[in-house]
């Protein structure tokens, strides 16, 4: 079902398979759209999830923010993301996130007890401030335009093929084209400030499944910094995959999903022994 939710921040448009299990709520990377998850609507993961997937302020089908200093900031694009899920009746739920949608998802999880796991595509969990950022992000040109507000022609190929190499489809790069570069501008400083919660500390304190998964090809993230994270006992994995890029679930979707299959499988494990037992009549 497609539906289109009023909130403060205008309307925000939301995929929605209305499935019976754990909703599975996808957010996108900035200057993208919802259609770049068009991969991970899989059978075997629409029998374990109910699969939500939104267009953020500024993107896709969504309204521009009326506010664009307060709304595309970190914490005001949870904040929209919460309001959509409030409207939805939504009290717990896992979060896959990819890029700009990982950084959401972080700072969901430490917001919020009702998120039980999150998956980040792409991600680096950084520390606040520009030393932080450089632990976990290769510097480029390529990245800076994460942060121009706007793009030239060349600027949206540049991007494209950044991101997602040879993956792109046309829904992608409307997507792209699409996007209000105001968002780009003032989240970049958003990141830099460390609004929000250290998304560092979040992951490493983490009472919940925490899954990294990133492209062994990936040009902006340092996998040193990121294979540091992993902690099995903690249910914090790490995974890379070979042959892709930034955008892993699209580039090479089987491994992927594979994932996120496990992903969902050790949540619900996690869910089921917090499970009240119910006590033998024998």
């Amino acid at each position: 079902m497609e539906r289109r939710i009023d909130t403060r921040h205008g309307r925000i448009h939301v995929s929605d398979t209305e499935g019976k299990g754990l909703p599975l709520l996808l957010l996108h990377g900035s200057s993208t759209s919802r259609h770049v998850f068009a991969r991970q609507y899989h059978p075997s993961l629409l029998e374990k999830a109910r699969i939500l997937a939104l267009d953020l302020p500024g993107h896709g089908e969504s309204d521009d923010a009326r506010d664009p200093d307060r709304v595309y900031t970190l914490t005001g694009l949870v904040d929209a993301v919460e309001e959509v899920l409030a409207n939805l009746g939504i009290r717990r739920l896992v979060v896959l996130g990819w890029s700009l949608g990982g950084h959401l998802a972080i700072e969901m999880m430490a917001r919020s007890h009702s998120v039980e796991g999150i998956l980040i595509a792409g991600t680096p969990p950084v520390a606040p401030g520009l030393i932080g950022m450089l632990r976990g992000f290769h510097p480029s040109f390529d990245l800076m335009l994460a942060s121009k507000p706007n793009w030239s022609e060349r600027d949206v190929d540049r991007f494209e093929g950044a991101c997602f190499g040879h993956a792109a489809t046309p829904d992608i790069r409307k997507g792209i084209v699409r996007a209000d570069g105001r968002l780009r501008a003032v989240v970049s400083r958003s990141l830099m400030h460390g609004d929000g919660h250290n998304q560092r500390r979040v992951v490493l304190e983490a009472g919940v499944p925490v899954f990294l998964v990133n492209g062994a090809d990936d040009p902006f993230i340092r996998q040193s910094y990121m294979a540091g994270f992993e902690d099995h006992a903690r249910d914090r994995h790490v995974d890379v995959i070979e042959g892709a890029g930034h955008a892993s679930f699209l580039e090479r979707p089987e491994p992927f999903n594979a994932i996120l299959e496990r992903f969902l499988d050790t949540v619900a494990a996690r869910r089921a022994m917090r499970a009240p037992r119910v006590a033998s009549s024998f």
